[in-house]
């Protein structure tokens, strides 16, 4: 019987991390792992199915032969799930952990309700040391999150699933927001679909230093105004959202992190 779900995992030179990710997919639905790696330095020892948790039936592996870039990579998956006819999406990233039946209940709330066709979750956030920092919780309902999106992403990228059919409309990741592509492709599926949250911390999401978003910050925050100003319309939440973005160029992802731990 063919499954459902399948989990896009993109990687990039570290196996260690990733291996402790895919351990923590513990689920009462059966689900299937694509593992793209993104042109690492080096080949890696991928885990087989035996080695993790009964709920996996199958892992793909498929290696860019040149460092292609995140937006380029996740095409690569959703062009494969196309190809493959899987019902749902899901990501992970490599250094973030899920929590016991996290998809198993993002599955059947997609399945329950049929108009929503994206659902991510709260999660929880912590450093590179596995050392607490803080609650990750966007809004829940429909109508704030497009409002919201305005200001910053409404989802965290490695929770969401979505369901495949909206890829008809939306097509692939934008490949033009250098370090935004996700918000970029989250404002393309709430104009056309509606979009919710789960309300449950439901996993583990790292900060890294080492990461896109800290390392190509301010690349990440002039492409987040170029894709408020794409989807601009009067109001409030737009407005609010452009002034917010420019502020965060005078301001590191250090200083930001520690803003959050203070609400």
């Amino acid at each position: 019987m063919k499954n459902d779900l399948l989990i896009i995992i993109p990687f990039f030179n570290d196996s260690s991390q990733l291996v402790k990710s895919l351990k923590t997919i513990e689920e009462d639905i059966m689900v299937d792992v694509l593992l793209i790696d993104d042109g690492s330095d080096k080949n890696f020892d991928i885990p087989t199915v035996k080695e993790l948790n009964r709920c996996i039936s199958k892992i793909k592996y498929i290696r860019n032969e040149r460092n292609l870039g995140i937006s380029k990579t996740l095409n690569i998956g959703l062009e494969y799930s196309k190809k493959k006819q899987y019902k749902f999406i899901a990501r992970l990233d490599a250094g973030d952990f899920f929590y016991k039946n996290k998809l198993t209940k993002q599955y059947n709330y997609l399945i329950e309700n049929k108009e929503t066709k994206l659902l991510g979750t709260w999660a929880r956030v912590i450093d590179t040391n596995g050392k607490f920092l803080y609650h990750l919780k966007h809004p829940t309902e429909y109508n704030k999150i497009k409002k919201k999106m305005f200001i910053n992403s409404m989802f965290i990228h490695p929770s969401v699933m979505f369901s495949s059919d909206i890829l008809k409309k939306t097509n692939l990741y934008p490949t033009n927001y250098k370090a935004a592509e996700d918000y970029a492709f989250f404002f393309k599926v709430i104009n056309e679909f509606k979009s919710e949250n789960y309300p449950e911390i439901l996993m583990d999401y790292t900060i890294s230093e080492e990461s896109i978003s800290s390392k190509l910050r301010n690349t990440q925050v002039i492409n987040r105004l170029r894709i408020i100003i794409d989807n601009f319309k009067l109001g409030f939440y737009p407005l609010y959202g452009i002034l917010r973005n420019i502020a965060l160029l005078f301001l590191s992802r250090r200083v930001t992190t520690a803003l959050k731990r203070l609400k």
